[in-house]
């Protein structure tokens, strides 16, 4: 079928673009392809296109097991958390990101969000690994969003220690609400890598929690200022229910921060992969 007198048009202009295009001979004959489906492989968005491999994934629940190699082998932490949530991206059969939802221990964190009204609903999206290619991230975190309970209140934080800003959130139109308050860890020497609940809940119970740690571990009991992180909130729901948490936030909204984000190799190798679940 012959183009059209617009779609010759259209396909000249395109020639004087500066699109990475197949050569012009690569027009199909009439009757295997659509002049849209060529039209659209030559600007390079088809997902067999190797500069936009995130098209070609899938995003689906998996157990919480699934996503742990991710978690201890190749996230910066290094340790699991709380997950009530997971859920994993996939390149055909190769998981090749996960993130992870929990609740947050901290019943002030939950309360303070939304006040109590909404604290039963906040989970904290808690994990994320995932490998460095474009858009992958982003597209990983905004399609797990789509999946968790409505309503919920998502939190969660960028760590300025760890050099990162939080684009991911701001791509998937998390709302800034600003850093996290100034706090001090417990530590104790030659145990750095415990978290700071981890060495505060040995001493749950005693009266004086402080004073125990210091007679139990003397000058090896030390307080650490912990790094500030960037807060992002989201609402999962329908229009009513997102509109209702808005009003509730206990945050101001903010301008999204900007600078220099790091990143860190993911080299690691994964050990286990047992599941691929199909939604």
């Amino acid at each position: 079928m012959p183009l059209t007198r617009w779609q010759r048009q259209r396909l000249a202009r395109d020639e004087r673009t500066s699109y990475d295009y197949p050569p012009r001979s690569a027009l199909p004959p009439s009757g295997k392809t659509s002049y849209w489906r060529w039209r659209t492989l030559r600007r390079g968005k088809m997902p067999n296109n190797p500069k936009h491999k995130s098209m070609s994934l899938s995003v689906t629940a998996i157990p919480a097991k699934e996503a742990e190699p991710f978690l201890l082998m190749r996230h910066y932490a290094k340790r699991m958390c709380p997950i009530s949530y997971a859920f994993g991206a996939w390149r055909g059969t190769e998981l090749v990101g996960v993130v992870t939802y929990g609740t947050p221990a901290s019943a002030p964190l939950r309360s303070g969000i939304c006040g109590d009204e909404w604290a039963d609903k906040v989970l904290e999206l808690n994990r994320l690994c995932c490998e460095n290619t474009p858009n992958v991230a982003s597209l990983l975190v905004g399609r797990s969003l789509r999946m968790l309970p409505k309503p919920s209140v998502v939190v969660s934080y960028a760590d300025t220690a760890q050099g990162h800003v939080g684009y991911i959130y701001q791509a998937t139109n998390f709302i800034y609400t600003g850093l996290s308050a100034k706090r001090t860890d417990w530590k104790i020497k030659g145990r750095e890598h415990l978290h700071g609940a981890t060495v505060a809940d040995e001493s749950r119970g005693k009266e004086n929690r402080a004073e125990w740690m210091r007679e139990k571990y003397g000058d090896d009991f030390y307080l650490e200022e912990r790094s500030r992180k960037h807060r992002y909130v989201f609402a999962v729901g329908t229009k009513k229910h997102r509109a209702t948490i808005m009003s509730c936030l206990k945050y101001p909204q903010k301008a999204y921060p900007k600078g220099n984000s790091q990143r860190y190799e993911i080299n690691a190798p994964i050990t286990t992969q047992t599941a691929f679940l199909l939604s």
